[in-house]
């Protein structure tokens, strides 16, 4: 069974941030915001250089994401 405690985001968000509406991104950005910072953590410490390539991972996933398959 499913758990609710993260909720999904809405298919609109996705498929406007796929085209590359900006304010579709930032959501996106903004729902993994969390997920994202625990990454960045190395050695006990945050890196903002891991936080800023996972995020450029994220925006290039996200941009290469098809629905069609």
């Amino acid at each position: 069974m499913a758990s609710k405690k993260y909720p999904l985001l809405p298919i609109e968000v996705i498929e406007k941030a796929v085209t590359g509406e900006p304010e579709a991104m930032d959501t996106v950005l903004r729902h993994y915001a969390g997920y994202i910072k625990y990454l960045s953590m190395y050695q006990g410490h945050f890196n903002s250089d891991i936080e800023d390539r996972l995020k450029a991972k994220l925006i290039n996933a996200i941009l290469q994401f098809r629905f069609d398959r």
